[in-house]
């Protein structure tokens, strides 16, 4: 059965459904996982439809066959993703750092539940934010995006592409159960609209054994597999030209360095901010489901004369340090909003610490979305 790329037109969709429309659109050709709450209808809608745009799904045995597959996939040039929650993405770990290391492009979605261990699968709590960025081991730099909408399901999954494929990276998208199983209306733009980015390539006729397909700041050409090109794809330490080097510990410092400011170089270009402080004497820092929360207890706020304003992460990491630095420099208090037990808070306050005085206020119920009232009630004690 044939069926069209991109969906154009404007549906009521659910969050999970509207991110592998955005997959699709945005040129995936191969995603792999295992069935898994709240994220199963991601694998459902891509084993529906990617095949009738030639693409194929894989439902493979656990989640480390699901990102070893999408790895191997992207090696051969195509795009992929894998979607799953965060019992997966410990599985996964030792197999995104070596995506890190070989420098893979690859989309990788959490719909985030209640856990430690299994949890509890149905609820939504953002309870990985800090193991995306620090779960494998090492020191390394990731991508990560915090939609917070069925229609930012969509947006940020086309994103979470470009950026892998401009990057050559594995890249984030943290939704949660709230997110994923909520139904909105979503806006799916012609095909000419949607910005759709593919990696670099070596140029023709390059000489196979000449090829720096690794450790460029810039982002080196992929020497992918079937091209004719030439590549050692190594999870040791290893030079530009993909060579192993285990004694030369200059060579692991050149190595994880150039990983590292390949991401942190072109920041600005990544780091993505939702500002709506002006002139504010309190402003709310939130991300993901909590920031809808956070804007409605905002314009509550204002329209009791309060000088309240928000400011939403749209990327967690790399983490917008500058921002939030340059936030605190307007505003006089900073109150922070997670949907868990304050992952994000300790780095917000780090950055904030010297300018403004930064609360947090946590949900009441883990598990819950955070109430306006209440968070109206913090910024009336915030004030006093």
């Amino acid at each position: 059965m044939k069926g069209k790329r991109v969906l154009t037109g404007k549906y009521f969709m659910m969050g999970n459904t509207a991110c592998a429309e955005g997959a699709i659109a945005a040129g995936c050709e191969l995603g792999a996982g295992y069935p898994i709450t709240p994220a199963t209808e991601i694998a459902n809608r891509l084993a529906e439809r990617l095949p009738q745009v030639g693409g194929v799904f894989l439902q493979v045995e656990d989640e480390i066959s699901a990102i070893a597959a999408i790895i191997g996939a992207s090696w051969t040039g195509k795009k992929v993703i894998t979607a799953t929650s965060g019992p997966g993405i410990s599985l996964m770990l030792e197999n995104i750092g070596f995506a890190v290391g070989v420098e893979t492009p690859c989309v990788i979605v959490n719909v985030q539940r209640g856990a430690p261990t299994t949890g509890m699968p149905t609820a939504g709590v953002t309870g990985d934010m800090v193991q995306v960025k620090r779960g494998s081991h090492g020191d390394y730099e990731i991508i990560a995006l915090c939609p917070s909408s069925p229609q930012e399901m969509f947006d940020h999954t086309v994103l979470a592409f470009n950026y892998a494929e401009k990057y050559r990276t594995p890249v984030f998208i943290l939704s949660d159960a709230f997110v994923g199983h909520m139904r909105e209306e979503v806006l799916i733009p012609p095909p000419e609209q949607i910005e759709t980015v593919y990696r670099k390539l070596p140029e023709p006729g390059t000489d196979p054994t000449q090829i720096k397909g690794f450790l460029d700041e810039d982002v080196a050409p992929m020497p992918i597999f079937g091209r004719g090109f030439k590549a050692h794809v190594t999870s040791s330490c290893h030079d530009e030209y993909g060579k192993r080097n285990l004694s030369d510990v200059s060579a692991l410092d050149h190595f994880v360095r150039k990983l590292s400011h390949k991401i942190l170089k072109h920041k600005d270009e990544i780091i993505r901010v939702d500002k709506n402080y002006l002139d504010a004497e309190v402003v709310l820092v939130s991300y993901g489901a909590v920031s809808r929360a956070a804007a409605m207890a905002a314009l509550r706020a204002r329209e009791e004369g309060l000088a309240v304003g928000a400011f939403r992460l749209i990327t967690a990491w790399p983490f917008p340090e500058e921002e939030i630095e340059s936030l605190a420099k307007k505003a006089k208090k900073i109150i922070v909003l997670e949907n868990n037990l304050g992952q994000l808070y300790p780095y917000i306050k780090a950055a904030a610490a010297h300018y403004a005085d930064v609360y947090f206020l946590p949900p009441r119920v883990l598990g819950e979305i955070h109430d306006p009232e209440n968070i109206l009630k913090k910024i009336r004690e915030v004030i006093q």
